[in-house]
């Protein structure tokens, strides 16, 4: 007899073929960030008296609590406190994109319509994805504990601190559940579930800003408001200090409440259709439609806003600990002397996070290319093609989209930092031009990244996609935030483009390596375009 879930398990096993690569790397790569920077942090933090110093850096400081808690003085407690939100943040992007991917893309592209002409239960679409996404953030889970334990922490804390990651993914399984039966696009659920995840992040970060300092500074209490986000609640599980089990039950049931939610949309629903009616647009179309770049803009608009609105965040942050920083010594002044490429900490310190912020927004620029790869698989190049648009006017459409958008996060990034670090250390004007120049000085490095993966995407296209996230890892790994820490060659570390770029606002900026950096740019973007005119579009089956 044929019930709402039959079918389940082959589309279970459908879901695993697609997802093999894909989910492998979000994992492994997440994986590999932990242990590279657990490393770095057993490195760093040599004695315990560094641990305290650090620990009580960020436990005083407001701004820093917006990223996490402090549970006592522990190398893992503060690599934590300093990772957590990030590694949280993913883990919900990874299931996020797992779920909509196999029910709302699914769905918009018209195979659910074909898989349910067969024998297959209404709800057996759903259940597919949820099973597939779950059991990948329980191998997350493992993986991040792993790692951790791999670098000397102890076993039971590195596994609840993965697990505590992890279960904010399990979280997100569920928002992208409903996100997905509430609107009627890809985009739609991507982006609902994506403002779902930054309110989780803005009130763990309220309920932790405003939360209390015990006698010696080294633990924080939080406040009410983090008990309304998952990433507060797993952050309450305080690994490295205390080991507190508990809250990952209120992941469980938060999950099955969604999931509930989600099965009874599913039946008030047509397949294709979103519970909330679309939206009429405009009876005239904007001039700005009527080019490409146009087009991608206003595809693309609402993820730039929403990483300008973090990054500008970011900036605030770490702009007010330019005055604290300035009384770090011991390791923590060496690593950013090492990474600054001076012994003024405070250049160092502001040399250093805008090397983080590059990084940052090199994510951001893979992102937006993707899309190129979701366009032409999902069927939609093809109807532009039709029209008057070629296809190097396609991919520079694109391309300027995705590095317009890198010079507005990148110089909002540094002059958010550069206002709130004049407030506090005096001369505004100054320190908001030489944050916004280290800003521009980072763009080569972004870009040409950015090359990379427009060859791939012309000669890959199949791979594009994993490849383009491994080589973002790899480039990471290597570059100047980690690769010396890890001790790795120098040729290895020269592999990534960031270890090239100048380390202003602490150093002079010489034009030579710009210069390289923008010429290979170029000449792989323009080896991508001759690659994609003279190949066949990878069109969906």
């Amino acid at each position: 007899m044929m019930t709402g879930l039959t079918g389940t398990s082959r589309l279970v096993r459908l879901a695993l073929r697609r997802d093999r690569v894909s989910l492998s790397a979000w994992v492994l790569g997440l994986g590999l960030f932990v242990a590279a920077t657990t490393a770095m942090f057993v490195d760093l933090l040599a004695t315990y008296d560094d641990v305290v110093r650090e620990t009580w850096l960020v436990a005083t400081n407001a701004g820093m609590r917006m990223l996490g808690v402090t549970s006592g003085a522990s190398v893992g407690g503060y690599m934590l406190h300093r990772e957590y939100v990030t590694l949280a943040v993913l883990a919900a992007l990874m299931s996020t994109l797992a779920v909509v991917r196999h029910t709302r893309q699914n769905e918009e592209l018209g195979r659910a319509e074909v898989v349910g002409a067969t024998v297959v239960g209404r709800y057996a679409g759903l259940a597919a994805a949820v099973i597939v996404t779950v059991g990948a953030n329980i191998v997350l889970a493992l993986v991040l504990g792993l790692a951790m334990m791999v670098n000397g922490l102890p076993a039971s804390g590195s596994f609840l601190a993965g697990a505590s990651i992890a279960a904010v993914g399990v979280v997100f399984v569920g928002v992208a559940a409903i996100s997905c039966q509430l609107t009627s696009t890809t985009r739609g659920a991507t982006g609902l579930a994506s403002a779902v995840l930054g309110l989780a992040f803005l009130l763990s970060g309220i309920g932790n800003m405003l939360g209390t300092v015990d006698d010696r500074a080294l633990r924080v209490t939080s406040a009410w408001p983090v008990w309304l986000s998952p990433i507060g609640w797993g952050q309450q599980t305080r690994p490295f200090g205390g080991g507190h089990w508990w809250p990952l039950v209120l992941f469980g049931i938060l999950l099955a409440l969604l999931l509930v939610v989600a099965v009874a949309l599913v039946g008030r629903r047509d397949v294709g259709r979103g519970i909330w009616p679309e939206r009429r647009g405009h009876a005239h179309a904007s001039a700005t439609l009527l080019s490409q770049a146009g087009l991608v803009w206003r595809l693309q608009r609402g993820a730039l806003l929403g990483w300008t609105v973090a990054l500008l965040a970011f900036g605030l942050i770490f702009g007010t600990l330019s005055e604290q920083i300035q009384d770090v010594q011991g390791p923590a002044a060496e690593w950013y002397a090492g990474i600054g490429g001076t012994d003024q900490i405070a250049d160092a310190y502001r040399a250093s996070i805008i090397q983080m912020a590059g990084m940052f927004v090199a994510i951001y620029v893979v992102q937006i290319l993707l899309r190129m790869r979701v366009d032409e698989a999902g069927g939609t190049l093809e109807s532009v093609l039709a029209t008057g648009v070629t296809r190097p006017r396609w991919v520079l459409g694109d391309v300027l989209n995705a590095a317009a958008g890198a010079v507005v996060l990148i110089l909002v990034f540094a002059v958010s930092m550069g206002l709130t670090a004049g407030q506090v250390l005096g001369d505004t004007t100054t320190q908001v031009r030489e944050m916004a120049e280290a800003g521009l000085v980072q763009l080569p490095g972004i870009l040409l990244l950015g090359g990379v993966i427009v060859v791939l995407l012309a000669l890959l296209p199949r791979w594009a996609v994993p490849l383009s996230w491994a080589l973002l890892v790899t480039a990471l790994v290597l570059g100047p935030m980690f690769g010396p820490t890890l001790g790795l060659p120098h040729w290895a570390q020269d592999l990534s483009p960031f270890t090239h770029i100048p380390k202003a606002p602490a150093t002079d900026v010489t034009a030579a390596p710009l210069l390289i950096l923008a010429s290979i740019c170029v000449a792989l973007a323009v080896a991508g375009v001759v690659a994609i005119r003279r190949r066949n579009l990878i069109l969906p089956a």
